[in-house]
């Protein structure tokens, strides 16, 4: 499985592009809701706007899978992601970092006077590739469980912030996230994929 890092440089400029796109998008959010005047798409609209003119190093430019993570008091705030995209980083970070903070179904949009106490994670990553449950090291491995139309995701550190064990990982994946029944994980028709993480995130 791909494990990789990035340079404390690149790690900075994403950061500091998903605090712009938090910062701006707070600003226009509540004026323009999810489409602005002419048609464009709100999301597309602010992250063009905010790396118009970034000099993308090689690194940058990498088009691997995000999740952001954004925390208001060490509490969840919202959390988007994507396993894959088409887009470099340095426009895939701030995307979703939009996503999380406007666009999360269990959170109201993050308002103005909000944004100062928002931290902002992001976690990239690895490709997804097939597993079997006794492969999956707690702590280290996201898993992605499917069967039939149904699936759902956890981060690594999901596991070991709820002290869970790989079994008891798997089977809240089942019934929180996609919506199967506690055991199906165990079942020959569903599908188990694997990722690792690069997390990074603002000081505290």
């Amino acid at each position: 499985m791909e494990e990789f890092a990035l340079s404390g440089e690149a790690r900075r400029t994403l950061l500091e592009l998903a605090r712009k796109a938090l910062e701006q998008g707070a600003k226009e959010y509540p004026k323009r809701a999810a489409v602005w005047r002419g048609g464009e798409n709100f999301i597309e609209r602010i992250v063009e706007s905010v790396t118009a003119g970034v000099k993308a190093s090689a690194e940058l430019r990498r088009q691997n899978g995000v999740f952001v993570t954004l925390r208001k008091e060490g509490a969840l705030r919202g959390c988007i992601g994507t396993f894959s995209s088409q887009q470099p980083l340095y426009k895939t970070v701030p995307e979703y970092t939009l996503q999380s903070a406007f666009f999360d179904p269990r959170f109201p949009p993050v308002a103005p006077q909000e944004v100062a106490s928002v931290r902002i994670e992001v976690s990239v990553l690895s490709p997804l590739r097939p597993a079997r449950p006794e492969e999956i090291e707690v702590g280290k491995h996201g898993i992605y469980i499917r069967r039939g139309g149904r699936s759902g995701c956890y981060l690594p550190e999901v596991a070991t912030d709820y002290g869970m064990s790989r079994e008891e990982f798997l089977s809240s994946c089942c019934t929180h996230k996609a919506g199967l029944p506690a055991d199906a994980w165990r079942q020959k028709d569903t599908e188990i994929l694997i990722f690792t993480t690069f997390k990074f995130s603002e000081p505290r």
